[in-house]
């Protein structure tokens, strides 16, 4: 069976004003640990010991750093990766959705023999989520990031606690812009000092509770005001309370409201908003732009399966301001912070529909 021609439609290269002769070829370079990630969606309740739970809803796609590199390049950057993928039918498939489908580069990632690929189980209801997760720390070298990274205008760095990542401060030293988050801290401690890496950060992006915990504050803005003293722009996710920000090399701070939207699946929706937001500070937007930007990329996300597959593209952003200017199913005042994408939206072409997350792998056409 032949396949039928994919239709090109509009998408945009948000740094094409930019581009000069010997810029990098990448813009952004990230390294971390990819999961096949197998979610459940439309289950009434949690799942209750001894009990069998039906979902309405399936699908499988690339996670973990894949989310966030899956966002990025479906916004129109060219995207580097560095990971560890297992040599088993998870890899293959992992492998062929970021290279193939999505043009994200693999160049610096590896195969690793005989290693199988970390798994997580995602079950989301009643608007939360339960995951379960398995895997191994792939055999030496166990960090695939290479000591000295690609030159990038921007690279991506998910802090840890209790060390330094010696390839932050390389890519800095050498010109490149680090956008840092930073994960739960399972001891408990959450020690500022653990956020040593910042002193090479243009910005740190922590949820509310990750930033009032390492600030020691009651308030996400409070605490986004406490860690722009130690980093150019502190930027604090709210959830349904939307998120906040504070520029302290311009004095300039900015919040937005959450967007009113049907949440299927929240499974990587921090990455996008992530992936928003460094497009918007690359292509040199206003801090209220930027946020307001990757609000609404991790708002469009939550509506699909999937946290990589999830993400949108600017077809899917475009379609999605068009209705918000024509119906009223979203608070007009608050519309208005998205007047800026009527200058943006678009040009250019990529291929649609985008990927989107299956029930299951291995399918052939035929």
């Amino acid at each position: 069976m032949s396949e039928l021609p994919v239709p090109e439609l509009p998408i945009l290269d948000p740094l094409a004003a930019l581009r000069r002769a010997g810029d990098p070829g990448t813009d952004v370079y990230l390294t971390g640990t990819v999961f096949l990630d197998i979610i459940f969606t439309g289950m009434r309740s949690a799942p209750v010991r001894g009990t069998e739970t039906w979902a309405r809803g399936m699908g499988s796609s690339p996670g973990g750093i894949a989310n966030m590199a899956t966002a990025l390049a479906r916004l129109g950057l060219r995207t580097s990766l560095a990971a560890a993928f297992g040599d088993d039918v998870y890899g293959d498939f992992c492998w062929e959705c970021l290279e193939r489908d999505e043009g994200i580069d693999l160049t610096h990632s590896r195969r690793v023999r005989g290693w199988h690929s970390p798994v997580t189980v995602s079950m989301a209801y009643e608007d939360e989520r339960t995951m379960v997760s398995h895997g191994h720390e792939a055999p030496p070298p166990e960090e695939p990031a290479p000591s000295c990274p690609p030159a990038s205008r921007a690279s991506i760095a998910s802090l840890a606690q209790g060390r330094r990542e010696e390839w932050i401060e390389h890519a800095a030293r050498h010109g490149s812009r680090i956008f840092a988050d930073v994960g739960w801290d399972e001891t408990g401690r959450w020690d500022p000092a653990d956020l040593a890496d910042l002193e090479h950060c243009d910005a740190f992006l922590p949820n509310a509770d990750e930033a009032m915990r390492y600030t020691r504050t009651d308030d996400p803005r409070r605490a986004a005001r406490k860690l722009a003293e130690r980093v150019p722009v502190a930027v604090v996710t709210m959830g349904s309370r939307g998120a906040c920000a504070v520029d302290s090399a311009t004095g300039e701070s900015a919040e937005v409201p959450a967007l009113l939207v049907d949440a299927l699946d929240p499974t990587g929706a921090g990455d996008v908003f992530v992936a928003g937001f460094v497009t918007g500070s690359l292509a040199g937007w206003p801090l209220a732009d930027r946020l307001a930007f990757a609000s609404l990329t991790a708002a469009l996300s939550v509506q699909e399966f999937g946290g990589s597959l999830s993400a949108p593209g600017w077809v899917e952003i475009a379609a999605w301001w068009q209705h918000a200017k024509s119906y009223d199913d979203q608070d007009r005042a608050a519309l208005r912070r998205y007047a800026f994408l009527d200058d943006l939206l678009p040009c250019g072409s990529r291929r649609w529909p985008l990927r989107r997350a299956v029930p299951t792998i291995g399918f052939r056409t035929g």
